[in-house]
């Protein structure tokens, strides 16, 4: 019985060693299999890089101008609408011209009368300069006939002065475009008294509001650090909240070389083809000026240069390295030194990756 007893005995000590053993290996067969690091990847490849500055300006038309005419009058007839587009020359709107009219009359009424006395003078006056220059004639009749003569000239003169006042006062009573453009504002009513120096109650000073924004125009506000970065000519580009999905392409058309005194900033220009008027004046913009670029150089994605190192796979381990940078863009930074073409990288998942680290490529990669 006492046999039996340490027989089971040493069983179940065998048996508790052999178990306890088990879970040991299963233990240690767990804790032996290595943990691979998830990673996005992308290759390094050759692109331009393009340095850039950028900055929040106005949208303004390349011109602007109020229609207004030169004299006061009754405005008498508008001949288009806000919205409309005009050619330049285009009549827009016209004074009440009648009483105009009757003294453009009048005017070459009295210039043709001076004329012809003129013509009568000139030929009296031939007449007795020869006449004089034969002793036919006294010296004070001659001079009696050139001071009629000379009269004449005159009074012609002023008949003539007369007569190109009210053929102006004609002209300008009509409004025309001074260029191409869109009517974006009226500001008068037929039967307004227009008086362009805004002079008498109840007068208006434009009847119109013309503008050209087939280009545009951003004036940007540059800092004393970044002006010597920017050029006339360079290119620019603008983008508009409303416009997300396209780019503008324009150029830098003047630097103002001299400080604001108050802002101690610097006049930049830029300006943007718009033929299809998809940007609208008044509205905000960011302008990128393009201060600087290079062609063919090595590149990788912003995300994937963590300081001054990149973590490169190389058969399932990434490996540390260390790189020297060049110029850079919103997207892409330029490597002179580190990285050869073609190599591939971590783009996503390099927080916390150790060097020579397993990893687990789960997108990117693709020749």
């Amino acid at each position: 019985m006492k046999n039996r007893i340490f027989i089971l005995s040493v069983l179940i000590v065998i048996l508790s060693i052999f178990i306890i053993s088990c879970k040991g290996k299963s233990k240690n067969e767990n804790t032996s299999v290595e943990t691979l690091f998830p990673v996005s990847v992308d290759r390094v490849e050759k692109r331009t890089i393009e340095r850039t500055l950028s900055f929040v300006g106005n949208l303004e038309p390349i011109d602007k101008a109020t229609i207004v005419p030169d004299i006061s009058g009754k405005l008498w007839k508008i001949y288009v609408d806000v919205g409309e587009r005009v050619k330049k020359g285009q009549v827009l709107a016209e004074l009440d011209h009648r009483h105009i009219d009757l003294q453009l009359e009048q005017a070459r009424a009295g210039f043709e009368v001076a004329k012809a006395n003129l013509e009568d003078a000139r030929t009296n006056y031939l007449r007795m300069e020869k006449l004089y220059k034969e002793n036919a004639i006294s010296s004070q009749q001659f001079e009696k006939i050139k001071l009629a003569y000379e009269s004449a000239q005159s009074q012609f003169q002023q008949a003539q002065a007369a007569l190109n006042l009210a053929q102006y006062q004609r002209d300008v009573s009509i409004m025309k475009a001074p260029f191409d453009g869109v009517i974006v504002e009226r500001l008068a009513e037929e039967g307004d008294v227009i008086n362009p120096m805004m002079g008498g109650f109840g007068s208006r000073g434009g009847v119109l509001v013309l503008m050209n924004f087939s280009k545009i125009k951003v004036d940007i506000d540059v800092s004393e650090k970044d002006i010597l970065q920017i050029k006339k000519g360079q290119r620019a580009y603008l983008e508009v909240s409303s416009i997300p999905d396209r780019r503008f392409i324009g150029e830098v058309t003047i630097v103002n070389l001299a400080a604001d005194s108050m802002t101690k900033t610097f006049k930049v220009r830029t300006e943007f083809e718009n033929p299809d008027l998809l940007l609208k004046p008044g509205t905000f913009g960011t302008v990128t000026v393009v201060t600087e670029v290079k062609k063919d150089v090595l590149a990788i994605k912003k995300e994937g240069l963590l300081e001054n190192s990149v973590f490169v796979v190389e058969n399932g381990i990434a490996q540390k390295r260390n790189v020297k940078t060049g110029i850079e863009n919103k997207t892409h930074v330029e490597i002179i030194e580190g990285l050869r073409e073609g190599e591939l990288y971590v783009v996503e998942g390099v927080i916390g990756l150790k060097d020579r680290a397993k990893v687990k490529i789960i997108e990117g990669g693709g020749k």
